[in-house]
């Protein structure tokens, strides 16, 4: 159970640990003849004992741990794929870091120590959003304490101006209105430009809550003036640490565990080369099992070494066994999934996803649930339309006015595509999508409407107008 529940990348981790730990488990191919396929012809003798028993060397039947197996190695596998078709290392970036970026260019401003070494704490303290998030008499105490630079507001907040003209623009700032101002102000001047500055600049709070009424008179100017200045403001970068393609920010790498292909209008699935390795017991302990049969005159050190050897080979087999189970259950499970919903795959239109939960495929496959959900999620799968999370597939249902059961994932789908072709210069209030998805054929509440789309990220209808 525990190695379903890794994804791919977390069970080769979990493979090299029991390679490094397990020397009679070996990977390749090399001695695969070495290996028994047949696991049933294997007398596992561990549940004929526990720990307060004793085993004797006599007592263990050496035969059941040689074979003279010798299946190709192309009979053994599923496809015409070869191993090297798959791509099997994992891409790392390295660059320089956003701070050695920043910090880089001080070097191009007349500064004294003292205020290079103010320069440097604040660089230091830029997110990586591009953000300082602390007070300035916060930065002074702690230039005080952690760097011995004795200073105050005002001259920290010369030094932050200096910051304020780094690359990206808008880097350094301590609130959105800053960093919005910083880029305008480096920007040509032009009318709309600066309107657009002004507006930051006087009147934000107005602009965030798109009072655009209250803006039109505030500066007395025309409809088209206001919406020049605000496509100018929608250019900006409101996280200019974002920018930066160097930054060090930890990328998480997804491999999918899985990949569904459309091949002449029917699905494939195949699992990830990297959950199926080649794995087999080590010749050379099979040869001390051999040796330690062939010798006459058992010693105790032979016999002792022999109980040894048994429990690593126990040890090895099980795994093996544990991994096998562990391909055959994803296959398994992702495949009733994927002929589950046969008609999204097909198509990748969302509103074809029908509604499922993990009780839906446990039953299918005669499997726990707790199986199904480790199964889903952690794993990816590789589709004609992206790379998903295979929980995405499950959600909840509710039924539509002719009585038949139609996913929320359906539902929201519908909520999004509406709220796209709305008229901006009057967005749809969540009572009025209510009505509307009602018309559509689905009975919801204005507060379902509501979690829906909260969940969709998407905003209130005061701020998504436009004019």
């Amino acid at each position: 159970m525990k190695l379903i529940q890794l994804p791919t990348q977390a069970f080769e981790q979990r493979l090299k640990q029991e390679l490094e730990e397990n020397p009679a488990l070996e990977d390749g191919k090399e001695s695969k003849d070495e290996f028994e396929d047949n696991m049933d012809e294997f007398d596992n003798s561990d549940d004929e004992y526990n720990d307060n028993e004793t085993i004797e060397a006599d007592d263990i039947n050496v035969d059941d741990y040689l074979s003279d197996d010798e299946i190709p190695d192309y009979r053994t596998q599923a496809n015409n794929y070869s191993a090297d078709d798959e791509d099997k290392n994992v891409p790392y970036a390295a660059g320089t870091s956003f701070t050695q970026h920043l910090t880089n260019q001080l070097n191009t401003f007349r500064l004294d120590d003292e205020e290079y070494n103010i320069a440097e704490f604040l660089v230091g303290s830029v997110d990586e959003s591009g953000y300082i998030r602390r007070s300035l008499s916060d930065i002074v105490d702690d230039l005080a304490f952690t760097q011995g630079v004795y200073t105050d507001e005002a001259s920290v907040e010369q030094i932050l101006n200096i910051v304020h003209q780094l690359d990206p623009a808008g880097v350094g700032a301590r609130n959105l209105q800053e960093c919005l101002s910083i880029q305008l102000h480096r920007k040509e001047k032009t009318p709309d430009i600066e309107l657009a500055c002004d507006i930051i600049d006087k009147a934000f709070d107005q602009f965030t809550k798109k009072h655009y009424k209250k803006l039109l008179q505030k500066f007395d100017i025309t409809e088209a003036q206001l919406k020049d200045a605000i496509e100018e403001i929608e250019r900006l970068n409101p996280k200019p640490g974002g920018s930066y393609a160097g930054n060090n920010k930890m990328v998480e790498h997804v491999v999918p565990d899985f990949a569904i292909k459309i091949v002449d209008g029917e699905l494939d699935l195949t699992l990830n080369g990297r959950n199926a390795p080649e794995l087999h017991v080590s010749r050379e302990y099979s040869n001390m099992m051999k040796g330690y049969k062939e010798s006459k005159d058992k010693s105790k050190s032979q016999k002792d070494a022999v109980l040894f050897i048994k429990q690593k080979l126990d040890a090895a087999k099980w795994f093996i066994e544990a991994i096998k189970q562990r391909q055959q259950t994803l296959f398994v499970t992702m495949s009733a999934i994927m002929h589950y919903q046969k008609e999204y795959f097909l198509t990748g239109d969302e509103r074809k996803l029908k509604p499922m939960i993990l009780k839906d495929i446990a039953d299918e496959i005669d499997m726990d649930v707790s199986t199904v959900s480790r199964v889903a999620n952690s794993k990816y799968v590789d589709t004609p339309y992206g790379t998903k999370l295979i929980k995405e597939f499950f959600s909840e249902s509710m039924t539509n006015d002719q009585g038949e059961e139609v996913s929320t994932r359906e539902i929201k789908k519908i909520l999004e595509t509406v709220i796209e072709e709305e008229n901006k210069r009057k967005p749809l209030t969540d009572e009025k999508l209510a009505s509307i998805l009602k018309e559509k054929g689905y009975p919801i509440a204005r507060r379902t409407v509501a979690k829906y789309r909260e969940q969709l990220d998407i905003p209130v209808a005061r701020l998504r107008k436009k004019i």
